[in-house]
């Protein structure tokens, strides 16, 4: 077997299936492909399905079909009555060496596997439907006997309690050896039961002593603002190398309430800080503009973040106020991607934040105030944004109306030699919005995506934007048109389209018939 194939050897388990395969990069089977306790190869999903399976059997009972050997092994053995080839355990001990990464649904979490997999070097592993403690035991024998190799630990779906995670990062970390390489540990769409009074050992250890450790993820896995502010003050306090901490659809609220006094003894200067943190998820935690305000004082205590996101939590105009706050004291700040979608905020709050861009020494590169009630009064602003290097712009859904791309046309003149991406969808602008982008796209020479979808733009609009794609000397890739009744459906445009493609590929993504005679609905 060359090195190669060696290397690109993946086992995906799935349901009551599993497959070894030599030289595919991964190949996943659903839980349709088994017909009682054979692999028949038919119907390979592109999207895999979580289900409850039922197979409880030993894994060595498990046979591989016709079908898939014949795939798998030499076109002139045909033979399988008696062949070895048909036993599941025989692909995983003979493959099992070359295999890096595993996928694995709860039912085969069984003593068996670690045994069959006893010489493999795992290196990514991915658990889903965990949910009782005899699933666990088997998993932590996997564990102990991958750690040296293993370094990305993945759950979904799976319910973990509080001797579950301890014993899990019991596996992973030999107390007093730091041998354990573990750079992602994520917890997803899962319910974690800690009781924060009693914290498991193990899972503090772990939080404090991987070094490796680069990327933690907890997204809706039932975290409450007291394990949320465990696991934070965990990492702060030992000054961990994490740089990407994900937080992001639990209900948190009140996390961060005790670090704005912590913020006074806890200085930047006192050593504790999370100074490699560069990406920050806090989408949907229902964080409030107190929240906001304990947020600003712990944003000062990670001087490398770069992305933060904040979207879909209300914390109001007084929230974006307490983030304006840490800008005028931090100017220097790294922070270039910044996510403020639905977060209930109004015209002047928005526009308060974006006059403080200017006083930025490093531009933000990504913006996105989508989805608040902000008006066309915040259309000055927004134009003046655009003289700020932001490369990426989401405003959609936040009430031009026409009169808001009237303004934004009038105001626009120097244009943006920056700006890449800008998303105006759901805003309703009529025609006005096709003038405005007539204006902007020959302004804005590196404009690469503009989606303008559901904006109420008449037929003439397509002409207006052809006319000024022809004028331009950009490279606009993709103009989003859908929802709109751009189309007139009497009249031939397929001559006046195929003028403009980038690649092959057709620049204007255009309503179907049916869809382009319907306007959006943004009513609640």
């Amino acid at each position: 077997m060359g090195e190669n194939v060696q290397e690109t050897m993946y086992l995906v388990i799935l349901g009551r299936c599993c497959l070894s395969c030599v030289g595919l990069s991964s190949l996943t089977i659903s839980n349709h492909q088994l017909n009682g306790n054979t692999f028949t190869g038919r119907s390979i999903c592109k999207t895999e399905v979580a289900l409850r399976p039922t197979f409880s059997g030993r894994i060595c009972s498990i046979n591989v079909s016709d079908n898939i050997l014949r795939y798998i092994c030499h076109e002139d053995h045909m033979s399988f009555q008696k062949c070895v080839c048909k036993e599941l355990s025989f692909h995983l001990q003979t493959f099992g060496p070359y295999l890096r990464c595993l996928r694995l649904l709860n039912v085969l979490c069984v003593t068996e596997i670690s045994e069959l997999l006893r010489k493999s070097k795992l290196q990514r592993l991915v658990l889903r439907w965990i949910r009782s403690e005899k699933h666990v035991e088997p998993l932590c024998k996997l564990l102990i006997q991958s750690r040296d190799t293993l370094t990305s630990l993945e759950f979904i779906h799976c319910k973990l309690s509080s001797n579950s995670i301890n014993a899990i990062c019991a596996s992973l970390h030999e107390k007093g050896i730091h041998t354990t390489g573990m750079q992602r540990f994520c917890i997803k769409t899962s319910s974690i039961e800690i009781d924060p009074l009693a914290a498991p050992s193990a899972f503090i250890a772990f939080l404090m002593s991987v070094r490796t450790l680069h990327s933690l993820h907890f997204c809706d896995s039932n975290l409450d603002r007291h394990i949320s502010r465990m696991v934070f003050s965990t990492l702060f306090d030992s000054s961990s190398n994490i740089s990407s901490l994900d937080l992001s659809e639990n209900n948190i609220s009140g996390w961060l309430s005790t670090f704005s006094w912590r913020s006074v003894v806890g200085s930047p200067s006192s050593g504790k800080s999370l100074g490699s943190l560069c990406k920050l998820n806090l989408r949907g935690n229902e964080l409030d503009k107190y929240d906001a305000e304990n947020l600003a004082h712990a944003l000062l205590h990670m001087p490398g973040l770069e992305s933060l996101d904040l979207s879909g939590n209300p914390i109001e105009d007084s929230g974006i106020r307490s983030l304006i706050s840490y800008f005028t004291k931090n100017p220097n700040s790294r922070l270039a991607d910044l996510d403020l979608e639905n977060c209930e905020l109004s015209c002047c709050g928005v526009i308060e934040f974006l006059d403080t861009l200017f006083m930025l020494e490093k531009p933000f590169k990504l913006l996105s105030v989508a989805d608040n009630a902000l008006g066309s009064e915040v259309a000055e602003a927004i134009v003046n944004s655009f003289t700020v290097s932001i490369e990426s712009l989401n405003i959609s859904g936040i009430g031009l109306g026409p009169l808001g791309f009237l303004a934004l046309g009038s105001k626009l003149e120097k244009g943006s030699k920056k700006l890449l991406s800008i998303n105006i969808s759901k805003n309703r602008g009529g025609l006005e919005t096709a003038r405005f982008l007539s204006k902007l796209i020959p302004l804005a020479p590196r404009l690469i995506s503009v989606d303008a979808s559901y904006n109420l733009m008449p037929p003439e609009s397509l002409l207006m934007l052809c006319d000024s794609l022809r004028t331009a000397k950009g490279d606009l890739k993709r103009l989003d048109m859908t929802g709109n009744s751009c189309i007139n459906h009497k009249a031939d445009h397929s001559t006046l389209l195929s003028e403009f493609q980038h690649n092959g590929e057709p620049i204007f993504v255009l309503p179907s018939s049916l869809a382009s005679h319907v306007p959006y609905d943004d009513d609640p």
